[in-house]
């Protein structure tokens, strides 16, 4: 029995659309003909879903809040000895979105197939990453399913957390920014001109400063078009450049030579990656597989060819601490942790504890360099204006000085 989506016309001419779960689209048409209604789309959600992500849509998956409350809801429902079709129809019918309960009963028809939770998950790779897909897998084959989706719901939910600190975070310094930048465009192309435009008429030189704000301002009111045109092309050319393999791993090889940004880039990805491992060697996994998984979370090129590098030293026997931390590039306290680990066989518990002081050390420095980069843009927007003030107080002065 699958699930589909289905668009239908009653009596009146008014038209509907809603999920019907069946054993094939002519039965669902079958179904709507019962209720007095008219067929005029049926499709299955899987085979709507792999049509989506092959095309360019602009929503392909699950938010991070949406996946976060999914899989804490199937989580509740499992560990309360609800069957699993029954857990992942309850869950659809307590999600608002269209779109999210049409992939969890896309996902509920193959399990009531036959198919493992995991097989019915990779249905939609967009809504649940690999990462995901692969956990439940292993809690399914261990049958602590109950438990690995717990740590899911806790691993997603601190993201989601994680993800929305930042968004809240950035909201001030972004919006005065964008206010400052208005303003200071504002004078310089309108009232700078206007007020300067006076001091011409008296045949004296005016000051450099304000020479140079006027030569700014005409360019800006002659050339904005230009401007705005050379940017985006810039943008564009840069995002394009950076989807090769060579340039891209030379951005990021740099990113990790700058002195704040390489401590935030290894930060967040070792983080990242430490706690991936964590989960996967938690449900039991094989590691190298766990490596392998754990690695695509992993955003810097450099750092992810090194976890790659370090599985073939792995699987050759070597130990996972000295693997990475040939490479230079983890932390060395997260690999005296995983070395620890290793020696006390709780590789688990340290690469948790690993990710732990990762995410404080990643906070720390997150909230310090948000804590100095309000102030210091209050600072460099109001000395921009300052100068744009004594562009135009400094030929007041000297016209007083000739008149005096």
């Amino acid at each position: 029995m699958g699930a589909f989506e289905y668009v239908a016309l009653d009596k009146a001419g008014k038209q509907s659309k809603g999920l019907l779960e069946g054993d094939t689209a002519k039965h669902v048409r079958q179904v709507l003909r019962e209720r007095q209604l008219l067929p005029v789309a049926v499709n299955e959600v899987a085979q709507k879903e792999s049509k989506r992500q092959s095309t360019i849509s602009i929503r392909r998956g699950l938010s991070s809040s949406e996946l976060a409350m999914v899989t804490r809801q199937l989580a509740t429902l499992s560990q309360s000895g609800l069957p699993l079709e029954e857990a992942l129809l309850a869950v659809s019918q307590q999600n608002d979105d269209p779109r999210a309960q049409s992939i969890l009963l896309g996902v509920r028809s193959r399990v009531m197939e036959g198919h493992t939770l995991a097989d019915g998950l990779a249905d939609f790779p967009q809504a649940f990453p690999e990462l995901y897909r692969a956990t439940v897998a292993a809690g399914e084959q261990s049958g602590h399913l109950d438990a690995v989706l717990e740590r899911l719901a806790e691993f997603t939910e601190s993201r989601q957390a994680l993800q929305q600190q930042v968004r809240n975070a950035l909201i001030y310094p972004i919006a005065l920014v964008v206010t400052a930048a208005g303003i200071i465009s504002f004078m310089v192309s309108w009232v700078v001109p206007k007020v300067v435009g006076i001091f011409r008429s008296y045949d004296q030189e005016l000051p450099l400063l304000t020479r140079i704000v006027i030569a700014l301002s005409d360019f800006l009111r002659d050339f904005w078009p230009a401007l705005i045109v050379g940017t985006v092309l810039l943008i564009w050319g840069l995002k394009r450049l950076l989807r090769k393999t060579g340039p891209r791993r030379r951005y990021h090889r740099m990113l990790l030579r700058l002195p704040l940004v390489g401590t935030l880039t290894r930060g967040i990805n070792t983080a990242r990656f430490t706690q991936t491992l964590s989960i996967l060697a938690g449900s039991s996994v094989p590691i190298l597989e766990a490596l392998r998984i754990a690695s695509q979370v992993i955003v810097n090129i450099p750092m992810r060819e090194a976890v790659e590098e370090a599985s073939l030293r792995i699987r050759e026997g070597a130990m996972i601490s000295k693997s990475l931390a040939a490479s230079k590039l983890f932390p060395p306290m997260t690999t005296h942790l995983i070395a620890s680990g290793e020696a006390g066989g709780r590789l688990e518990e340290m690469l948790d504890r690993a990710a732990q002081n990762q995410e404080r050390e990643v906070d720390g420095l997150i909230n310090t360099l948000l804590g100095i980069m309000q102030p210091l843009l209050v600072i460099v927007m109001a000395g921009v204006v300052l100068l744009i003030v004594l562009a135009i107080l400094l030929p007041i002065f000297e016209l007083n000085n000739l008149f005096a």
